[in-house]
């Protein structure tokens, strides 16, 4: 009786570091973030996964022109809002939502999906877009290694490599 709870406890043992040493191993190569704040008396979360740049070309060649993009790595980005609000005039509800983009050499899309629970854009359908907004990218005279948002003031700012995207959060 002894040896089977000896043997019991060692199989437990076994078992919890080989747990420890497999979830350790599988770090995400693009680590989840997210990004809080408050705009206006909304409250905006921001989930996503931060992909880097590792001196590969990213406009046009990593994520490619006029498609539709994650915005992110892994699982779609997620907006989230507290409130109705205008996203570049235009309203959005209240809800949690799938951020994608569609990138262009001059102008955006930003497109808000009522799915937010989805791996990448791979079941991404415009027919559940609740919302698309225009939005025009800059270039950034810093180089961001890893995919950031931020709030600041009543902008959402995307950035990653030397672009900047923004939209604005009333």
């Amino acid at each position: 009786m002894k040896n089977l709870q000896r043997f019991a406890i060692l199989l437990v043992v076994i078992v919890t570091n080989l747990s420890i040493v497999y979830a350790q191993g599988m770090k995400r190569v693009s680590p989840a973030a997210t990004t809080k704040g408050t705009i206006n008396g909304t409250k905006v979360e921001i989930k996503y996964s931060q992909p880097a740049v590792k001196g590969r070309k990213i406009w046009g060649g990593l994520v490619p022109y006029n498609k539709v993009w994650r915005t992110g790595a892994n699982e779609a980005t997620t907006f989230e809002i507290s409130k109705d609000v205008k996203i570049q005039g235009k309203t959005l509800a209240k809800g949690k939502y799938a951020l994608f983009t569609i990138p262009g050499s001059k102008e955006w899309t930003i497109i808000f999906n009522k799915k937010a629970k989805q791996w990448g854009a791979y079941d991404y359908s415009k027919a559940k877009d609740a919302l698309r907004v225009k939005a025009t990218a800059k270039k950034s005279s810093t180089n961001q290694e890893r995919l950031t948002f931020k709030i600041e003031g009543n902008q959402v700012k995307m950035h990653w490599e030397k672009l900047v995207l923004t939209f604005e959060v009333k």
